[in-house]
């Protein structure tokens, strides 16, 4: 495994890391206790560091499981969650980021989490307005002062068109920026030279395009009823992303799988800390990590040993 400062942070995060939205029930599968304590030991057992996660991956259950798994090992885990919104049933959640409601939200995650600190806690997916709510960062502020959170981040909206927010991170005190980064939305490196400017480290989400990168998913695809890729994404959408992919396979080096080329694509744009793909199971957790290997930083950029990568 390899790894990369997160930004400004005294953080090394493994530059594959584990997304968890897939533990609240909303992409097709139910987890176990015991299922998600199998992934988290092979993540160990691979090097893997980072756990993200947020309030709203069910109604904190996402939190709540990767607690259980972790219990007697906290100390082994940078933990990352969310804040600013509240789960009601699957696919549908209110916004929530009165000051006094996320402190109420922070509570609650360092309860399922069963931890005293939050590793890195971020602004999750809210517009500009929302971004400035008053007493909100000074809130957080005086939560840190308090020893509940070690660090800030942004996880910017997918539908936010302007860099109005990492423009103000390192102002406000955020050391990382969470965004969409993946083959088929490169578009994502517009913001990438203010992230360098301002040393925060960027959490590459949706890596794999919700796993249509693992290039396993033909056009016409239809998924469960319950997975949000089937939800949230229209039919044109699927084909079009799905139609992409059939075009990429041939950058796809013979040693690797498209999943792990995917990824490795992601890193080696050294302003990016860490990917965080989400998993079905252990297995997909080993298959992930292989991708270190291919992650060849850009020497030709000019902050290339600006990540401080170690192995």
């Amino acid at each position: 495994m390899k790894y990369r400062r997160l930004g400004q942070s005294d953080l090394h995060v493994s530059v594959i890391g584990i997304g968890t939205w897939q533990l609240g029930g909303e992409w097709g599968q139910t987890y176990s206790a015991e299922e998600v304590k199998a992934i988290l030991e092979q993540a160990s057992q691979c090097g893997i560091n980072l756990l993200d996660t947020a309030e709203c991956y069910g109604d904190h259950l996402s939190e709540e499981l990767l607690g259980r798994a972790m219990a007697g090992h906290r100390d082994q885990w940078i933990v990352a969650t969310k804040f600013g919104h509240h789960f009601n049933k699957p696919f549908d959640r209110d916004l929530r980021f009165d000051p006094s409601q996320v402190q109420q939200q922070l509570e609650a995650s360092l309860r399922a989490l069963q931890t005293e600190y939050i590793d890195l806690y971020q602004f999750h997916s809210g517009d500009d307005d929302i971004f400035e709510t008053e007493g909100l960062w000074e809130m957080l502020e005086r939560q840190k002062e308090a020893g509940k959170i070690r660090h800030l981040g942004i996880s910017i909206s997918s539908k936010l068109k302007d860099t109005f927010q990492v423009d103000k991170a390192a102002a406000l005190g955020a050391s990382a920026i969470q965004l969409v980064h993946n083959r088929l939305n490169p578009q994502s490196e517009a913001v990438f030279d203010s992230c360098i400017k301002q040393d925060l480290g960027i959490l590459a989400r949706v890596p794999l395009a919700c796993g249509f990168l693992s290039g396993k998913y033909p056009q016409g695809t239809r998924f469960a009823d319950d997975d949000v890729r089937q939800v949230w994404l229209t039919e044109e959408l699927r084909n079009e992303q799905l139609a992409q992919v059939q075009t990429l396979h041939n950058e796809v080096p013979t040693d690797a799988s498209m999943a792990q080329w995917a990824l490795a694509w992601c890193l080696q744009h050294p302003a990016v800390t860490c990917v965080i793909p989400g998993c079905r199971g252990a297995e997909q957790v080993m298959a992930n990590a292989l991708a270190a290997d291919l992650a060849m930083v850009r020497t030709d950029h000019p902050q290339a040993m600006a990540s401080g990568e170690t192995s």
